[in-house]
């Protein structure tokens, strides 16, 4: 049964509210001073507490409320806490609020504003805790995957690249070519090195090639190797990658840029394991794990006739497909903590930026957007200023700050209970209260 906490050194008040709180079914603990609060939620379970702030014939300083919320977060950083005032002025409610309070009411209170308010908390408490059992079960799988794999130090939260790095371990160890599609800067490579440090050739040579920085006339050159005077340049005998990577893995990223006549020679070592070195007659067999990548559409390359089909299909055997990170927010976090390494620590600001910006260049702008936010910022506080995100690629609503009208909207839609309009805004309720103070707006009454 859900439980409420109610410290306030009127009698009646706690009777009240008591009454109140069971007719929605919500058991209520009454303490009359701070000390007997405290001292009940050490023996109790509480999911909320409603604290007064005045507990002292001086009514306008509320110095043992905030005293005792305070101790409240000190010792209970996560129950929410309402704090309920009838003072004409709220400024020190509102801090408290900023520091972490759920909201405040004043007395007397709206008993429907009030019953909304707790009931809305105490449903965001259990899915907080039903979240925070999720993020437990998810960490202790990622646990279970770094104890029993290699996973080359990469950093990720999302379920999405928890199925990729899964899908990865599960096909490493089978001798089959393995095709990772995904955009540019989605950690490709990465994923490739994975399949490589947990498949039966680890301790053989990784060797990766990225197709689209070759030239074309010099392709077979790279990959197969060439004899001396093979080409107008070719002084001396150069050993290819397929040889280089002979009993590792070879891994050709962008292998949508292949030329034509490189895609057949491909095809043939991938059938027979058999090449010839530009300029040579002799034939040559390797051993070799094959892993590629692409960001390219290769179905629709192969309609166009600049992908060979026969090509693809000998590729995908195994498809590992990289999501954008923008369809994986829960790594974006994650991945800037790992980036900025505790030189720099984050502002809810540049959070908040870093959440909604869809990340266009993946992992790789991400971590570019840090380094030069570290070198830019102030006393170790990276700022949303900081990140300079280019203002025309934040996703739609979810980093723009809402304006004025909205917040009205957003407030008389949750009736006036913060946290719902915060939750609706996509905001803190730390944060929304920033910008009702910036707007002059209090929460509306009723």
């Amino acid at each position: 049964m859900r439980t409420v906490l109610i410290i306030d050194d009127n009698p009646v008040v706690g009777e009240a509210l008591s009454l109140l709180f069971s007719l929605r079914e919500i058991r209520a603990h009454v303490a009359h001073t701070p000390q007997d609060g405290l001292a009940l939620l050490a023996r109790e379970r509480i999911d909320l507490v409603v604290q007064d702030m005045n507990f002292s014939a001086d009514t306008t300083s509320g110095a043992e409320g905030a005293e005792l919320f305070r101790a409240l977060r000190a010792a209970h950083p996560d129950l929410p806490v309402i704090l309920l005032t009838a003072w004409t002025h709220l400024e020190t409610a509102v801090e408290l609020v900023k520091a972490g309070a759920a909201d405040y009411l004043a007395k007397p209170w709206d008993d429907h504003r009030l019953l909304a308010t707790v009931e809305n908390l105490l449903e965001l408490a259990e899915s907080a805790r039903d979240a925070a059992r999720y993020r437990q079960e998810r960490r202790r799988r990622r646990e279970q995957l770094a104890g029993r794999y290699e996973l080359r130090g990469l950093i990720y939260g999302s379920t999405a690249m928890e199925r990729v790095v899964e899908l990865a371990c599960q096909v490493a160890r089978a001798d089959a070519p393995v095709l990772i599609t995904g955009p540019n800067g989605a950690g490709k490579e990465l994923i490739a090195g994975i399949v490589h440090a947990n498949s039966a050739v680890k301790d053989g040579p990784f060797v990766a090639v990225n197709c689209g920085a070759l030239p074309h006339d010099l392709v077979e050159a790279e990959l197969f190797g060439a004899e001396a005077g093979a080409y107008t340049g070719a002084t001396r005998m150069r050993e290819g990658r397929f040889e280089l990577a002979h009993g590792g893995t070879l891994f050709l990223d962008e292998i949508g840029n292949l030329p034509l006549a490189s895609q057949v020679k491909l095809l043939r070592v991938l059938e027979t394991g058999e090449f010839e070195r530009l300029g040579s007659s002799r034939t040559r067999k390797v051993k070799v794990r094959l892993l590629s990548a692409t960001n390219s559409k290769l179905a629709e390359m192969i309609v166009a006739g600049s992908f060979r089909e026969d090509l693809y299909y000998r590729l995908n055997v195994i498809e590992i497909a990289l999501p954008p990170l923008a369809e994986r927010p829960d790594d974006i976090l994650p991945l800037a903590e790992h980036f900025l390494g505790g030189a720099a620590r984050l502002s809810d600001e540049a959070r908040e930026a870093l959440l909604g910006y869809p990340w266009p260049g993946n992992v790789r702008e991400l971590k570019n957007v840090l380094e030069r936010a570290r070198l830019l910022c102030r006393d170790g506080v990276i700022d949303r200023s900081d990140l300079n995100l280019p203002a025309r690629r934040i996703a739609p609503g979810a980093s723009n700050e809402p304006d004025r009208e909205q917040i009205e909207t957003a407030l008389k839609a949750a009736s006036g209970v913060v946290s719902r309009a915060a939750q609706a805004l996509g905001l803190s309720r730390q944060a929304l209260y920033r910008r009702m103070e910036k707007f002059g707006l209090a929460a509306p009454e009723g």
